[in-house]
Order: C-alpha cells, then sequence, then structure tokens
C-alpha cells in the first residue's frame, strides 16, 4: 500500500508563521477556517453565512441579554453557531479519515504494524519507569515534608485501623 499524498501533506511542517489569533480545536480561526469556509462557499460546497465568515466571534450573552464577561474581565466570545458546526464536522472527519487509514494499514500491513507498535511499546519502557520513580520520589519528598503525626495517622489508616481523631496540621 501506498501512502497516499494527502495523509502525507498531514505530517510536512508548517510555514512557521505564527502570530496571536483565535484558535478553534488547535487550528487558527482567521487565517485557516474562515478563508477554508470562504473557499468552499465560492465552490458551493458549503453554504455558511456572510456574516458568520466577516465577523466569526460572537460575543456571549446571559439570558436576559447582559454581556458576559470572563474572569480577567475581559467581554466572552463564543464562534458564530453556523461556522462552529461546520469546523466540528470538519474534525470529525478528519478524526474518521486517520482512523480509516490506521485501520487499512493494520488490516493491509499486520505484521509492520505490529512490529512497530511492539518497538514503540519496547522503547517506552525507560520512559514509564523514568516516571515511576520520578512520582515515588515526589511523594516521598511530599511525606517527608508532612508532619509526623499526620503521616502515622495515614498510615493507620492504610493499614485497616479506626481512623484516629483528625490532625490538623
Amino acid at each position: 500500500m501506498k501512502t497516499p499524498s494527502y495523509i502525507k501533506s498531514l505530517l510536512q511542517q508548517g510555514n512557521g508563521k505564527k502570530g496571536p489569533s483565535r484558535k478553534v480545536w488547535s487550528i487558527d480561526l482567521e487565517t485557516t477556517w474562515v478563508p477554508f469556509f470562504t473557499a468552499t462557499n465560492v465552490m458551493a460546497e458549503t453554504s455558511v453565512p456572510s456574516d458568520e465568515l466577516g465577523a466569526p466571534l460572537r460575543l456571549v450573552k446571559a439570558k436576559d441579554g447582559t454581556v458576559k464577561f470572563t474572569q480577567s474581565g475581559r467581554p466572552s466570545m463564543r464562534i458564530a453557531p453556523v461556522l462552529n458546526g461546520h469546523i466540528r464536522m470538519v474534525r470529525e472527519n478528519v478524526t474518521a479519515s486517520l482512523q480509516a487509514f490506521a485501520g487499512k494499514v493494520m488490516e493491509e500491513r499486520k505484521d509492520d504494524y505490529k512490529a512497530e507498535v511492539e518497538k514503540a511499546q519496547k522503547a517506552a519502557i525507560p520512559v514509564h519507569e523514568a516516571q515511576e520513580k520520578a512520582i515515588a520520589d515526589a511523594i516521598a519528598q511530599a511525606v517527608a515534608a508532612m508532619p509526623q503525626s499526620v503521616v502515622e495517622q495515614a498510615e493507620a489508616i492504610a493499614e485497616g485501623q479506626p481512623e484516629a481523631e483528625a490532625v490538623v496540621a
């Protein structure tokens, strides 16, 4: 099986241009989603309303019509509903395409796929061991920093002994 060009293109590095903007599922709204759906409207594949493409961000309002604010004090914004629905559909279709490709490779190249999984699992062993050690060390440090009475109470609970009176550190 030859890898389709559309899958290969998904694995290539981007052009490196970055700037602050709103992301929808980690994809830029202004430079990717809006131009994409404008193009699909031109090709008569979609019919996203022009006002949603022109103003893709909308104020979030409460039931009484007042503007909602975030905890930082900024007005709360959301993606225009029809545009958001189309973005969700594309995301679901991309996910389905990725899963279908993986399934096809698993079916057509079972042995190669199995070997790749085994290689990944073997390579992951030192990573898992290092993480387990880091967690155990962090727990030991946290326990060492606790007052002795709290440690004794935790040990008693772990051994199934009835709880003593709660100790407040």
